[in-house]
């Protein structure tokens, strides 16, 4: 954000995921540039010069039933928003190996020093479905592996991938925004082997890869599953995450129909990140 005038919506979202994934997307759409999530819902911010009153009448979830959301707006002071962000935006380190820390960071002493400069996208390793994900790639063998990361906001799963071992990679989202924030953070990072593609499943054609990372909401995961299972590859692995754990049964059970057994889990506060092979 620059120092412009902006109008700041605070929303309560119920249920909160996917609801607050929903009205981002949505939100986004209509103009709106960045996006705090909060316990209860989702702050959002678009400039003053962009508002209008009407600037919701179009976004789809706040006519549904299947969700609950109310919200209030008010005009925010001027304010140099790259310094607010700054100041709040704190480096995380996971499992003593990973840092993943924004461009004014002071470099990291860790294995893996990750630059991400996330702006809209989500990734920066600080939710816990991210964090998880992290956990799992440094668990697991990536080296000289072929790698779709699907739904990869700023690129950080693709890159750490990479960074330990991985040889050939594609990066699909399909949001315009992270398409771009990706091919930044991926040329940053100094990294080589990772195609960046803006779409969704449908891009996949006949690629096939050894490891496929989804850091998605649970309806798209239970909807894409089928695709995954047909683009892995033998003894290979999925990692799936953006779910709570309550829903592992049911992502379980679509796995299964499809090859796919269940294999080991990660939880963190009520999220959960779980490895599948076939």
């Amino acid at each position: 954000m620059s120092n412009s005038i902006y109008i700041g919506y605070d929303f309560t979202v119920e249920p909160l995921q996917p609801g607050t994934e929903i009205l981002i997307a949505e939100l986004g759409y209509a103009g709106f540039e960045s996006f705090v999530e909060t316990n209860e819902g989702l702050t959002a911010y678009i400039q003053k010069n962009e508002w209008n009153a009407f600037i919701l009448d179009d976004i789809q979830i706040l006519k549904s039933n299947e969700f609950k959301i109310s919200f209030k707006f008010n005009e925010i002071e001027q304010t140099n928003w790259n310094e607010e962000w700054e100041k709040n935006f704190k480096p995380i380190v996971v499992d003593d190996l990973v840092t993943v820390r924004a461009p004014f960071h002071s470099k990291a002493n860790t294995q893996y020093d990750l630059i991400i400069e996330p702006k809209m996208s989500f990734g920066t390793g600080h939710h816990e479905t991210t964090h998880m994900m992290i956990q799992h790639i440094l668990k697991n063998d990536f080296r000289n592996k072929t790698v779709l990361d699907m739904g990869c906001g700023t690129g950080v799963l693709a890159i750490l991938a990479e960074k330990v071992g991985a040889s050939n990679l594609d990066a699909i989202d399909i949001d315009n925004w992270c398409y771009l924030n990706s091919l930044e953070n991926i040329e940053r990072n100094g990294c080589q082997n990772i195609s960046v593609y803006e779409g969704d499943i449908a891009l996949l054609k006949t690629q096939n890869y050894d490891r496929i990372i989804a850091n998605i909401n649970r309806n798209i995961l239970l909807q894409d599953i089928p695709v995954y299972a047909k683009h892995l590859k033998k003894h290979g692995q999925l990692f799936l995450s953006g779910f709570y754990a309550e829903d592992l049964d049911l992502i379980t059970e679509i796995c299964t129909n499809n090859g796919l057994n269940f294999k080991s889990k990660i939880l963190k506060n009520k999220w959960i990140a779980a490895e599948f092979m076939n």
